[in-house]
């Protein structure tokens, strides 16, 4: 790790720019200074404000990554990089081909978000965990819970990232941080199942959408330990976890989920926090967010870069035009009831015109689209600061995750079916039967360009057949580098793929 990155691991800031609005209350908009963490941590407000600081890596997309679904988008058969040409964001473009290498990719940007995360769920762990005065015995066990989900959720990305990861469960020194060598990825899965199991009995059933929208619940602590046990084929045990969150078929859950009736309002601004969303990371056009603020933004950038290129005509805006749909997702998805909720098709559009992008096929990413209906009345630039969640965990991705789990592991396939097809007839598709194969093509038909395609076809064994004719080799494309900057002056070595 490189010695500024070690700098501030090795502190904690608080008061980054956050999120905020009068319908999300949870996260902060404005800056309140540079607060050493030595200093703080004296009462019960303190420790919320580090526990927000450690949901804040969630939110951020620097220039790179943009969540869980712009550059890995580009690295699946969803989605092309697309943009102005072919070194406009590289690090999209190299991993779109498979040319990245430890200095060039988008390695770099994961890499720090999610170990910026685990410092400070650390950090705030062994704060509340030591005793916050004022601090309740309920508040103390629901800050950790939301901590340990966190530390959790970031190296779940690490370890499917970067297989051989550092495992920091505590502060360290920055002396310290220089000598930590790599994990093997089963003892970092074994610390995610630990922090999941003894964080979820903790974490509220629901939370009030108008004030702690965005916070943990038990429902995403269970979906993600279902998500780990799958990624890892413990099959039974991925069944039983995702099963307490999906409840029957159709129906309503313990947890109150639902899948919607109308699909498309799934991922519309004005239905946030929905009955089908598990978790999703907030963004508000409250941040009267400017280009001087760069890469520090509140609204959600990724809406702005999958926007057409010199877009004119009715209800979108101009974008960057990144992640153009590939012809064979469009291909798949033709005759589809989501087709219309999930193509942008710009060509179809009366009146309107546009720049291709490169890699240009006329189709875009639609589920979050620049629209003009959703342009910000605030302060700062409007096309900064773009309201839309984005959705990490979804219903219909638990439904679908189940029912896989349930067919490898040879249980109840009348209940693989009725997850499936659930699926299915909420946008009015014939009920299929649960094997595998289907399942698998539901998947990327339901959840297509939302950023799991990529991390599918490499769980299942898949990626090398679908992505080798964009340059996917077998046995080393599954996984990224470690950045080439973390191996400097540290013990950590590179992945043997990229040696």
């Amino acid at each position: 790790m490189k010695k500024r990155y070690l700098t501030y691991m090795a502190c904690l800031v608080l008061g980054l720019p956050l999120l905020s609005s009068c319908e999300d209350d949870f996260l902060d908009v404005d800056p309140k200074g540079t607060i050493l963490e030595s200093n703080y941590y004296k009462n019960p407000e303190e420790a919320y404000a580090g526990l927000v600081a450690a949901y804040d890596p969630l939110g951020w997309q620097a220039s790179n990554t943009y969540h869980n679904f712009g550059a890995v988008n580009a690295a699946s058969d969803d989605a092309h990089a697309g943009g102005g040409g072919p070194s406009d964001m590289n690090t999209w473009q190299v991993w779109n081909r498979f040319t990245l290498n430890p200095a060039i990719g988008p390695q770099e940007e994961y890499w720090n978000r999610n170990f910026r995360g685990v410092s400070r769920a650390n950090t705030i762990l062994s704060k509340v965990e030591a005793g916050v005065p004022g601090m309740s015995e309920a508040m103390t066990a629901r800050f950790i819970a939301e901590a340990k989900f966190l530390r959790a959720y970031y190296y779940f990305d690490l370890v499917r990232l970067f297989r051989d990861v550092p495992l920091f469960t505590a502060p360290l020194e920055t002396a310290e941080l220089f000598n930590q060598v790599q994990s093997t990825p089963e003892q970092v899965y074994a610390q995610i199942e630990k922090d999941l199991t003894e964080a979820i009995p903790n974490l509220p059933n629901t939370v009030p959408a108008s004030t702690e929208g965005g916070r943990v619940t038990q429902g995403a602590g269970k979906a993600l330990l279902g998500k780990v046990y799958l990624y890892q084929k413990k099959w039974a045990d991925a069944a039983t976890q995702l099963a307490d969150v999906n409840g029957t078929p159709g129906g309503t859950s313990m947890y109150g989920y639902r899948l919607l009736q109308d699909y498309g309002a799934i991922f519309s601004p004005a239905n946030k926090f929905n009955s089908e969303n598990i978790f999703e990371i907030v963004h508000t056009s409250l941040g009267n967010a400017g280009w001087g603020t760069w890469p520090n933004f509140d609204g959600n950038i990724a809406v702005l870069m999958f926007g057409p290129r010199g877009y004119s005509g009715p209800t979108y805006e101009a974008g960057w035009g990144f992640n153009p749909l590939t012809t064979d997702l469009v291909n798949a998805l033709t005759g589809d009831p989501r087709y219309e909720h999930t193509v942008l098709d710009i060509k179809s559009i009366p009146g309107a015109t546009y720049e291709p992008s490169f890699d240009d096929t006329g189709y875009f990413v639609k589920k979050y689209a620049p629209t003009t209906e959703w342009l910000s009345t605030g302060g700062g630039d409007i096309i900064l600061n773009y309201p839309n969640n984005y959705i990490e965990i979804r219903l219909a991705d638990t439904y679908l995750m189940e029912a896989e789990a349930l067919v490898q592991a040879g249980g109840n396939s009348t209940r693989a079916g009725e997850l499936l097809n659930a699926v299915r007839a909420r946008v009015g598709l014939a009920a299929v039967a649960p094997t595998l194969e289907n399942i698998y093509r539901e998947r990327r038909l339901e959840l297509a360009t939302e950023g799991h395609r990529f991390y599918d076809l490499v769980r299942t064994g898949r990626a090398a057949t679908v992505l080798g004719p964009m340059g996917f080799v077998a046995g080393k494309h599954e996984v990224l580098p470690i950045p080439q900057n973390e191996l400097i002056n540290t013990k950590l070595v590179q992945n043997p793929e990229y040696r």
